[in-house]
């Protein structure tokens, strides 16, 4: 499998993952900065932020992005790095997610 395949199998399984307060997938949301597939291990790292740090779920969102990312076939290891920079705002959400959530 080439990157870019195994990379949109990661962008598939993000759009699983939900923040628990809010009905959009964390991708959507723009929770994810950064995707990177390192070959030859096909091993993931991603780089991602929480809606706020006192977030509830600040524990077990990237916990579940692990786990999850973990289970696509291909992938070897597996990073989740939390930032806080730069801080989430309204304005990272995809069009879809603002339209799902009426703010558009």
């Amino acid at each position: 499998m080439d990157t870019e395949e195994l990379r949109q199998k990661v962008i598939d399984c993000l759009q699983t993952i939900y923040d628990p307060e809010i009905p959009v997938s964390i991708y959507e949301l723009g929770l994810i900065y950064e995707i990177e597939i390192m070959p030859p291990f096909q091993n993931v790292q991603i780089l991602m932020t929480l809606t706020a740090p006192g977030c509830p779920a600040a524990q077990s969102i990237p916990l579940e992005v692990e786990e999850k990312v973990k289970k696509i076939e291909g992938v070897n290891e597996v990073a989740v790095i939390v930032t806080w920079t730069p801080p989430w705002n309204r304005d990272m959400m995809s069009e879809s997610a603002k339209f799902e959530l009426g703010m558009m």
